[in-house]
């Protein structure tokens, strides 16, 4: 593994949270599919291509591009996380494609061949850097001149609905505010401000930086319950259950069910997220 900048991301994402993601794959997936076909036909990912995934997790997107890529290609994923690299390679070699690699490292200090990839993506995995601008620079570094980079990031924390339902305990638990858009610091919405994130790729060197909002609907249990003690288990819920006893653990699981009940249909539930679709070319 090469040098870490990002040294609080690496032990979150090789401790609880990366597990957790490990663990519950197939459901992370599920909640997050609807983003991939967008994000490939961003990238525009052709035959030959060498294409860089970034933040990959599981390896569902690495997978997917490295088939878009074809034999000719390949595809690298990088991460900071052990455990969720190791359910990536564990996929791959039951289902391949065999043009495909993983990495654990930090990307945004990985000594990359300056343009040895064409395309840079990722799906959710980009808004943890220490520093943006250096990590931004050092993908800009990789790709080489025309190069492509799309990624998918959420947008404002309120029109996601899983969030909101969330938000709703706050009379149970201690739930946070999950930072301000565009703040800066790593965290689940630190790029979910357009322009400041226009600024951020600007800033790296980046240009022909566009910007869109896609919503889609993910599938998070197969009923409101399964779906409420999922969401208790993730990172900020397994934060909030931690600091209160039984009994406002049980009401909490009961009124996050009850909120959920609204988005139950034909033995799943599914409920919308909004993330922004980034584009933008080396020069």
């Amino acid at each position: 593994m090469s040098r870490i900048v990002n040294v609080d991301q690496s032990q979150a994402w090789n401790g609880y949270d990366g597990e957790h993601w490990a663990r519950h794959q197939v459901r992370w997936d599920a909640v997050n599919a609807e983003y991939n076909q967008p994000l490939l036909d961003a990238a525009g990912i052709r035959s030959g291509d060498r294409v860089l995934d970034v933040g990959c997790g599981s390896g569902v997107t690495t997978r997917l591009a490295a088939r878009a890529a074809g034999p000719e290609g390949r595809a690298l994923g990088v991460d900071l996380s052990g455990p969720m690299l190791a359910r990536a390679e564990e996929i791959a070699r039951e289902e391949g494609p065999e043009n495909v690699a993983f990495e654990q490292g930090d990307v945004q200090v990985r000594p990359f061949d300056a343009g040895s990839f064409d395309v840079a993506v990722s799906r959710f995995g980009v808004m943890f850097f220490a520093d943006p601008v250096a990590a931004f620079a050092n993908i800009r570094h990789a790709l080489r001149s025309g190069g492509r980079l799309a990624f998918v990031c959420p947008a404002e924390p309120e029109h996601n609905d899983w969030l909101r339902a969330f938000s709703g305990l706050r009379d149970i638990l201690p739930v946070g505010d999950f930072g301000a858009p565009g703040a800066g610091g790593p965290g689940m919405f630190a790029l979910s401000d357009a322009d400041a994130t226009r600024k951020v790729l600007a800033g790296a060197g980046f240009t022909d930086i566009e910007v869109r909002r896609l919503e889609v609907y993910g599938v998070w249990g197969r009923d409101a319950g399964d779906a409420a003690s999922f969401i208790l288990t993730t990172g900020p819920g397994r934060h909030a259950m931690d600091q209160v006893g039984v009994e406002e653990k049980e009401l909490a699981r009961h009124a996050l069910a009850d909120a959920l009940r609204v988005h139950e249909g034909e033995g799943e539930v599914r409920m919308k997220s909004v993330g922004l679709l980034v584009t933008a070319r080396t020069p």
